[in-house]
């Protein structure tokens, strides 16, 4: 059997053929065009689906059914898309409005926990029971998987990790509290630091790697500049990775998963990322003691941007 998932976004709507093994046989997008009503674009999102099908020569019978992820918060058994800010969408009635055009079990979740059910299931936490996957991007991105299934708590919106609270009356955050790791750890926010240490040290590798304008540092520049000697993106990187590791070790110590994945274009820092956070973390968790307790690993996600996809498809694969 295949599964078809489709990932929703603001900008695109990608939607990809997956087979029973968990591989992403293929894929195509839209622009989303979110001005648009919902049932135009959720139209849009079952005539991809159905292409998706046709141009694999295969029949809407050998489907087994199709998963959506969506930025916001999810009725999961009801299909009902209940928030999205960046869309506008309320109580929107995703299920319905695609069974309008394809006969098929279709599935929805947000698009974090379909990206931590892909990393958990078949990707750098394959075969773990338990797992955390954090994306590192505008924003923190997570999801959690115990047991092989997404947690989405008692009203679907749980795991909102980058928006626990790591330094008490901190930088305001966008969901309006103040001091959440999102607001330190984001890439966000690693790019508002960089930027104030350029500003406090023109001298700095920072400002010349940006051509002069701090409008183009990006998070990747503080690492550069770092990995040529500059002191001021050393400290920026240092006291970033001090950030994280709070988050991390708090993640740990409150579910004790087998592994944490780590996406985003941040991660792709790899293994200097990894062992740093690493050796912070050893330092901060209350397990730290005992040497016969086994340890989370920390790992770097490895389907990029088609997480989004593949975990949507396999919300079927965790129903049947």
């Amino acid at each position: 059997m295949y599964y078809i998932g489709i990932d929703l976004g603001g900008t695109n709507i990608a939607a990809g053929l997956v087979d029973s093994c968990g591989r992403l046989l293929r894929k195509s997008s839209i622009p989303t065009q979110k001005e648009r009503h919902y049932r135009e674009i959720l139209t849009d999102m079952a005539l991809l689906a159905r292409g998706l099908v046709e141009e694999a020569g295969l029949s809407l019978a050998a489907i087994q059914s199709i998963g959506v992820g969506a930025p916001g918060t999810p009725d999961v058994k009801n299909g009902v898309l209940i928030y999205n800010n960046n869309l506008g969408f309320k109580n929107v009635p995703v299920r319905t409005e695609i069974q309008k055009h394809l006969p098929l079990p279709v599935h929805l979740d947000n698009d974090a926990n379909c990206a931590a059910l892909a990393e958990g299931l078949v990707g750098a936490a394959k075969g773990a029971s338990s797992s955390v996957t954090i994306t590192l991007g505008t924003g923190i991105g997570s999801g959690v998987i115990i047991n092989h299934q997404v947690y989405s708590g008692f009203n679907y919106a749980a795991a909102e990790l980058g928006h626990m609270v790591i330094k008490f009356d901190g930088q305001v955050c966008t969901c309006g509290r103040r001091g959440c790791w999102e607001a330190y750890a984001s890439a966000t926010a690693l790019i508002r630091q960089a930027r104030a240490a350029a500003a406090a040290h023109p001298e700095s590798l920072l400002l010349t790697l940006a051509e002069g304008d701090p409008a183009n540092i990006t998070a990747k520049t503080p690492f550069d500049a770092a990995r040529q000697g500059d002191p001021f993106a050393a400290s920026v990187v240092e006291q970033y990775f001090d950030y994280l590791a709070v988050g991390v070790s708090n993640i740990i110590n409150i579910f004790q998963p087998e592994v944490i994945v780590l996406g985003g274009g941040i991660a792709q820092q790899g293994e200097s990322l990894l062992s740093a956070l690493q050796k912070r973390v050893a330092r901060e968790i209350y397990t730290k003691d005992s040497e016969a307790m086994p340890a989370t690993q920390l790992k770097e996600a490895v389907l990029g941007n088609d997480a989004g996809i593949v975990g949507a498809a396999l919300l079927g694969f965790t129903t049947e």
